[in-house]
């Protein structure tokens, strides 16, 4: 085993073993300080600091910060696969392991949707595959708990408890473990066990025109926006900025989507975070007027209002996918002024959800009804981009109901 000099007895005149849980608190360090500050803004020396090292001492564990991100996030990868071989006999004994390993790694979310991006391809597909395993491995137990479930519809529950449980990276509540835990545990079983609605959610007519008719649709929608370069770089940006993330995109990657230089982009945005500012205003915007619209003008009262609004954010979420994930993922690379913003209209929309939910299930305390929306929004922000082929005919209707099991609520029939 290698071994660090005590900084106590310079010139080498004592030399101490490294602690053997050193590379784990290594790692464990890494991946907070990337959750909460994002990749671009730790150094080496602030995870070196954290654990009480030297950075030359880091540097003997890992040869540069993209190697610690890829280790960080396998390291969580691994006690997730460690949760699901746990819980290899099914729903019974899957959701406490997976619920256990959420807690205790609850920088996972963030790591996997924002900051492996940044990870060569080749090592992120590497990943991927890995996952996409533990996923089948899930399905496998729920499919025999379940047998008459679609095998793609067992894959995408499975999925999409890993959505709801990897919102705990994304809220900062930190209630006792053991009640976390159990909770946590209902949600995902209560996930587990969603079929599709009688009548599914109805689907998108294409990806930037107004939802389609029907009784989830809100009342009313903005009206279409005029095509222009300004619209079209916003378009572009948003897209890029979730799929490659901020610090990764170019102004000449944007200009290039749309047709123009890069330089050419300055001539509608002064900077590039100015660009995604006004992006994630035009979605905030659009999203408080269709859902909270659909919230208002819903009859039967907050049970009526709370279907509405879920049917009218799945609508929402189906077209403009990019802009809720870009608006997860990429907040924080808002100038402050933005920023504060953006946080404002999280807090102000989750308290809409969270007091509508509270009045449907009067017994949730406000910390439960918080952790149930907030993992609501993942699983559907996350459920969209998968392509429809993945979980089957009807995955408006099954994600519908998941969003609804995840609230507690019963099924719509």
């Amino acid at each position: 085993m290698a071994a660090e000099r005590d900084p106590r007895h310079a010139g080498g005149a004592r030399v101490v073993r490294r602690p053997p849980g050193r590379r784990a608190q290594i790692l464990a360090a890494a991946a907070g300080q990337f959750h909460r500050r994002g990749y671009h803004a730790v150094s080496m020396a602030d995870v070196a600091a954290e654990v009480g090292i030297t950075a030359p001492a880091l540097y003997r564990h890992v040869r540069n910060k993209p190697e610690l991100l890829l280790h960080a996030v396998a390291a969580d990868l691994a006690a997730l696969r460690a949760a699901v071989r746990a819980g290899a006999g099914g729903p019974a004994a899957l959701c406490p392991a997976l619920a256990a390993a959420a807690v205790e790694h609850r920088t996972l979310g963030t790591l996997w949707q924002r900051d492996a991006r940044l990870l060569p391809p080749a090592q992120r597909a590497a990943l991927r595959r890995e996952l996409r395993g533990d996923v089948r491995q899930m399905a496998r137990g729920l499919a025999r708990a379940r047998p008459e479930l679609p095998p793609a519809q067992a894959e995408f529950l499975c999925w999409s408890l890993l959505s709801a449980y990897g919102s705990l990276s994304y809220h900062t509540f930190a209630p006792p473990r053991r009640w976390f835990e159990r909770l946590l545990t209902r949600i995902g079983t209560d996930l587990l066990a969603a079929v599709p609605a009688s009548a599914p959610a109805p689907a998108p007519a294409d990806a930037t025109g107004p939802p389609a008719a029907g009784p989830s649709s809100p009342p009313s929608v903005l009206p279409p926006v005029p095509e222009s370069r300004r619209e079209e770089l916003l378009v572009a940006a948003v897209r890029l900025f979730h799929e490659r993330g901020f610090d990764n995109v170019s102004t000449d990657r944007i200009g290039a989507a749309v047709g123009i230089s890069g330089p050419s982009v300055y001539r509608h945005f002064t900077t590039k975070a100015e660009l995604l500012a006004a992006a994630l205003v035009r979605s905030r915007e659009r999203l408080r007027h269709e859902v909270e619209g659909a919230i208002a003008a819903a009859p039967g009262g907050p049970a009526g209002a709370l279907t509405a609004g879920l049917r009218a954010y799945l609508d929402f979420a189906l077209r403009h996918s990019h802009y809720l994930g870009a608006m997860v993922s990429e907040t924080e690379r808002l100038d402050p002024p933005d920023r504060r913003a953006a946080v404002d209209f999280r807090r102000s929309f989750l308290r809409v959800w969270v007091g509508l939910l509270q009045q449907v299930r009067p017994e949730y305390d406000t910390a439960e009804a918080r952790i149930r929306v907030h993992a609501m929004f993942a699983l559907l922000n996350d459920g969209v981009r998968h392509p429809a082929e993945a979980s089957g005919p009807g995955r408006a209707a099954l994600l519908e109901s998941a969003g609804r099991a995840v609230l507690g609520l019963p099924p719509d029939v």
